[in-house]
């Protein structure tokens, strides 16, 4: 039997992906927000799809803000737009 690909969502198309085609963010109990690269860091999670229309978007519309219930900075949007 072949393993399916885990599908995840994006917080702004709400596209179902493959975790691999999404950039995860997570806001760790401290409040600290970091890019997840290994996808399993501990906290609370939220995906963008990889492209830098929805990336923009997403900064403009505060997207990250209201689902990790944390204000980001701009810095996180720009490591965003440079891992594409």
């Amino acid at each position: 039997m072949k393993n399916k690909p885990v599908l995840r969502c994006c917080a702004l198309t709400h596209e179902r992906l493959p975790k691999k085609e999404l950039l995860r963010i997570v806001r760790d109990k401290d409040g600290n927000v970091s890019i997840d690269d290994t996808y399993k860091a501990n906290g609370r999670g939220c995906y963008l799809k990889k492209d830098k229309e929805v990336i923009l978007s997403a900064q403009k519309n505060k997207i990250l803000d209201r689902n990790l219930n944390v204000n980001i900075n701009n810095e996180i949007y720009e490591e965003l737009l440079k891992r594409i």
